[in-house]
């Protein structure tokens, strides 16, 4: 019974998926015909581009604490 509880689950995830995928397809087709892929991919980029700088300022900033911090003596190796 429970076999088929987990069958029964993921056959109707599978489904929903593909029927999502179909219509992300048709999308994409519409968007890229129209020539707004590209603003989309454009954003993005951008997005990633920030997060990506976010994490290195961030790490420099860290690292500068921890060796403000071993010149304190605070942090033992």
């Amino acid at each position: 019974m429970k076999t088929y509880k987990i069958v029964a689950l993921l056959t109707m995830l599978l489904g929903t998926s593909l029927t999502t995928f179909a219509q992300q397809a048709e999308m994409a087709d519409t968007m890229r015909s129209n020539g707004k892929i590209y603003v989309v991919v454009a954003v993005v980029v951008l997005i990633l581009l920030g997060f990506i700088a976010f994490l290195v300022m961030t790490d420099k900033k860290v690292a500068k604490l921890e060796n403000e911090m071993k010149a304190n003596d605070f942090l033992q190796d």
